[in-house]
């Protein structure tokens, strides 16, 4: 539990930890950012990685403090991001073929090759939106190296999230973490950053359970 409680502290209050690494470590903190995003990005393990929040709060330290130069770190930041996508899509890419096959009764081949029809249909749109959301920007490389989804379709929709996800968080908390309010309210503005993020899928899930079920046609099976 005291882990739990440090990690929801370190969340809300990420203005002044992050204030503190960057006291700490100097210049260490572009290495320390650069693996904290590709981390969150490159490894499905680990969706719990706070990457909006912690985007804006570095953005919002700049602003306020001047300690880290912003062009750099966005930078550094872009890399990160799609170095991250690019791992985790090779790793579900490597692991799919051994993991779905004919003999596995949950894990059909034929599983595999529906979800590499659905990610070279749609799956350039999913990765882009995917960027904006917690934990799903996490997963969907990884399905889409699973889904054997083509890797050229893949990486021109990863550069291009790559590149928008980063200024959107990074640039945002620079000029707008300066505002005496959100100075003032740091830990409701990450509740917000998080609950905004997460209201797409919210929104979709919830638009799919009211569709009604397709009847199925007697003698079909």
């Amino acid at each position: 539990m005291n882990v739990i409680s440090f990690l929801i502290d370190f969340v809300l209050h990420m203005d002044r930890y992050l204030g503190q690494i960057v006291t700490d470590t100097g210049m260490w903190t572009y290495v320390i950012l650069l693996v904290v995003i590709f981390i969150e990005t490159g490894l499905v393990v680990t969706p719990f990685l706070p990457g909006d929040s912690i985007l804006f709060a570095a953005g919002a330290l700049i602003a306020t403090q001047g300690v880290l130069d912003i062009k750099l770190l966005y930078f550094l930041m872009v890399i990160a991001a799609v170095l991250g996508d690019t791992a985790n899509y090779w790793i579900g890419h490597y692991i799919g073929p051994r993991v779905f096959h004919e003999q596995s009764h949950f894990l059909k081949k034929e599983y595999l090759d529906r979800t590499h029809a659905f990610y070279e249909k749609h799956g350039g749109k999913t990765i882009f939106f995917a960027r904006f959301i917690p934990i799903i920007r996490t997963f969907a490389p990884f399905v889409a190296g699973v889904g054997r989804m083509t890797y050229w379709h893949f990486i021109s929709y990863n550069v291009f999230g790559g590149i928008l996800w980063p200024a959107l968080f990074l640039f945002g908390g620079y000029y707008f973490g300066n505002i005496a309010f959100i100075k003032n309210h740091f830990s409701l503005v990450v509740i917000a950053i998080v609950l905004i993020s997460l209201l797409p899928a919210v929104i979709e899930v919830l638009r799919n359970r009211k569709k009604p079920e397709k009847s199925i046609e007697p003698g079909i099976q």
